[in-house]
């Protein structure tokens, strides 16, 4: 066994909420009368990776910079809600099954650019609790996600470790905390490169990890 543990991304790695997450920006959105800042599920796919603070700099550039990250915050508020009140699957196939696998030989974690409380959500939305031992978010460290690797590393005592992603964004940071990267070909973004690709989730039963 090469990596004592395996460090996951959330959206286009464990599952996709796109359209329920602009359900939920909208909702919010629409109450405080700013439905001309709607979103569509095809707005968020370039977004999905980035921290929040570039979202907002991005879905609401004519806002004042002092009001946009507070609407941010408030929009994903109503998007948790939302994600957690849907009934919808938005799971990749196989994760939990592969994770379930996974977790036999090595210790599995979440590491995502998302506000405080996404990860909880994915794993609760997911059935995950049984086998992810961790998990940290650019809302809980406020740092670049290589930085929010590493510190979730040391929190963990994490001898090795090797991230599945989807996104330059996720590649970037494995380079920043010196640890390779598997990439998602099934998720949302196209990085220029990889150490290991699968194009199913239960791929990664196949590699030498």
């Amino acid at each position: 066994m090469r990596y004592e543990s395996l460090i996951f991304d959330i959206d286009g790695t464990l599952w996709d909420s796109r359209a329920l997450v602009a359900e939920g920006y909208n909702l919010q959105l629409q109450k405080e009368g700013l439905e001309h800042l709607s979103v569509t599920a095809e707005d968020l796919k370039p977004l999905f990776g980035k921290v929040m603070t570039e979202i907002a700099d991005i879905l609401f550039a004519t806002i004042p910079v002092e009001d946009r990250y507070a609407l941010l915050d408030r929009c994903m508020e109503t998007e948790n809600a939302h994600l957690f009140e849907s009934e919808c699957n938005i799971g990749y196939p196989k994760v939990k099954e592969t994770l379930a696998e996974l977790s036999k030989q090595h210790r599995l974690f979440i590491v995502s650019n998302s506000q405080s409380g996404y990860p909880q959500l994915c794993i609760d939305k997911l059935g995950l609790g049984d086998y992810i031992q961790g998990h940290l978010c650019f809302g809980d460290t406020g740092t670049s996600k290589g930085q929010t690797i590493l510190k979730l590393m040391r929190d963990h005592d994490i001898t090795s470790a090797i991230y599945v992603g989807d996104t330059q964004g996720d590649l970037e940071a494995c380079r920043e905390a010196n640890i390779p990267f598997i990439f998602a070909g099934f998720g949302l973004g196209q990085p220029e490169s990889w150490d290991y690709r699968v194009d199913r989730f239960e791929d990664l039963l196949e590699l030498p990890l």
